[in-house]
């Protein structure tokens, strides 16, 4: 199992009171130490403004940020954790993503969900459907962002979504394709979703056991389509809340999610905010754990 590293954006109110040119200096010092040490991944959340209640404090936009860490960074791999599908226009996340991936060098992946936090979507502008409308419009969502990123031009005419002969070039320089990450934890909707569309699951704060109780039925959600379930990899957002501080108790959650053979957990460590070598630490219990990291460089 490999593991990922949630850059702060001040979504949780990290950087409460710190300057945004200062904050983004620790964000791009975070992305960097994260590369240098040997973790999978970097990934940012697709937010506006912060939890548990919206505050005046700063929070990043996340495909700019991700746009600038590309620079910063020269290994590893970089996604959303997860975009709301009813921010952004699908073929625009298309294309947005496929450029991306070209300037990454082909590091970029597609992660995406229905969204939740209902605050934002008001003070933005956006309607807040009920959920099964949501879940709705993510189909489509998947469904043009398929056609967007495979061959040829992407025509569809749903209710939520549409494109007519859409033109994406490039489409990446991934083969077959740029990753498509399906989050969240419904198992009538969105893991059937990620059974016809994606290349990956991410469940999202989920505990070993829940994980472990989990994964039978995205097995039988692939099967019920006649997909190979080793074909769709499985993934855990861990929440920062509950993971434990550095040492054996981390350790032991770290190895109770390998052993349930996911493909790679991602992790806010949120004191990297201040301190990006807050990182080393988890590094070490990774390794002891017996996670796969690339070798650190100098």
């Amino acid at each position: 199992m490999r593991i990922g590293i949630v850059v702060p954006q001040g979504w949780t109110g990290e950087y409460a009171g710190i300057d945004a040119s200062e904050a983004w200096k620790q964000t791009s010092a975070v992305a960097i130490e994260a590369d240098r040490l040997g973790f999978d991944s970097i990934w940012v959340f697709d937010h506006f403004q912060t939890i548990p209640e919206p505050a005046d404090e700063l929070t990043f936009e996340s495909f700019i940020t991700l746009a600038a860490l590309v620079t910063a960074t020269r290994r590893v791999r970089l996604g959303h954790l997860v975009l709301s599908a009813g921010f952004r226009n699908p073929a625009l996340v298309a294309k947005m993503i496929a450029t991306l991936d070209v300037v990454s060098g082909g590091r970029a992946e597609l992660g995406i969900g229905a969204g939740w936090k209902e605050d934002e979507w008001r003070a933005y502008g956006y309607d807040f459907p009920r959920l099964s409308a949501r879940l709705d419009a993510l189909g489509e969502h998947l469904e043009v962002l398929t056609r967007m990123l495979g061959p040829g031009r992407a025509s569809f005419d749903g209710t939520h979504a549409r494109v007519a002969g859409a033109i994406n070039v490039p489409k990446g320089i991934q083969e077959p394709r740029i990753p498509i990450i399906v989050g969240g934890n419904g198992p009538k909707v969105t893991w059937r979703l990620a059974a016809r569309y994606a290349d990956e699951v991410n469940l999202d704060g989920l505990t070993p056991e829940e994980t472990r109780l989990a994964l039978p039925v995205i097995r039988e959600r692939c099967e019920e389509i006649g997909r190979d379930p080793a074909s769709l990899r499985v993934s855990i957002h861990a929440w920062w809340e509950y993971v434990p501080a550095a040492g054996a108790a981390r350790v032991a959650m770290l190895n109770e999610y390998r052993l349930l053979g996911l493909s790679r957990l991602m992790l806010f460590v949120r004191e990297s905010a201040r301190e990006p070598s807050a990182l080393e630490a988890l590094a070490r219990d990774a390794r002891e754990a017996g996670l796969e990291l690339a070798e650190p460089s100098a």
